[in-house]
């Protein structure tokens, strides 16, 4: 005979007390989705962690970018007129195009920005040996002097940023970065497979360093100053 009364479940029985009602809590929840289909919801604490990673990755982003406006400040150039020197020196000579797609930033702002920098003497445009109709942007003397000094002042922003930490935590510190970009990539991949690669296919592939020659070091201190 069925019961309409609710049945309690007794004191110290399975299924019942404190250690139960914290593992409900931690357990996903099940929700319709909008095609009547069950989906989980993530646990309370995971979209904490969720947005505490959000908040300090945007923190940290703004407070580069607030030291790297301060940096080029002295060489009297922008964010992203430095960016512009900063990817013809690890790049070469490049066509507006593929340095616009590299920088990630419109034709028009690029031609704003490379309007400047020929005027200030810090870029030219030479031909292109793929197509003599079409040219490249290339760094003058003047601009490779620029672009050293720039990248120096980051790096020297960069050591001033570790002396800061302890120095038994720096190593771990720097193995969390790469584990956390590496989890990025994966995620974008889980996301939209192919797009990483895609969007990253204009950008450098190795460090400005590895290309640097040493020629472009002499003269380099006091170029902006």
């Amino acid at each position: 005979m069925r019961s309409d009364t609710p049945v309690t479940t007794a004191a110290g029985a399975p299924g019942s007390g404190p250690r139960a009602d914290e593992k409900r809590s931690r357990t996903p929840r099940s929700r319709r989705g909008t095609g009547g289909s069950a989906q989980l919801e993530p646990p309370v604490a995971d979209v904490a962690a969720a947005q505490s990673l959000l908040a300090a990755v945007r923190a940290l982003v703004r407070r580069f970018s607030i030291s790297e406006r301060a940096d080029v400040a002295c060489c009297g150039v922008t964010v992203a007129q430095a960016a512009t020197l900063e990817a013809l020196r690890a790049e070469g000579p490049l066509r507006l195009g593929a340095l616009g797609r590299q920088l990630g930033i419109t034709p028009s702002t690029l031609t704003r920005n490379v309007d400047r920098l020929e005027h200030s003497g810090l870029v030219t445009r030479v031909p292109d040996p793929e197509d003599q109709r079409a040219s490249r942007l290339s760094l003058t003397t003047a601009g490779r002097k620029a672009a050293a000094v720039l990248e120096r002042q980051e790096e020297a922003f960069a050591r001033g940023v570790l002396e800061r930490l302890p120095a038994e935590r720096r190593q771990a510190v720097m193995m969390a970065m790469g584990e956390l970009l590496r989890a990025v990539r994966e995620a974008t991949e889980a996301c939209c497979p192919g797009a990483f690669d895609h969007l990253m296919k204009d950008f450098p592939q190795a460090p400005a360093c590895e290309r640097r020659g040493n020629d472009e070091d002499e003269g380099c201190r006091g170029a902006c100053r």
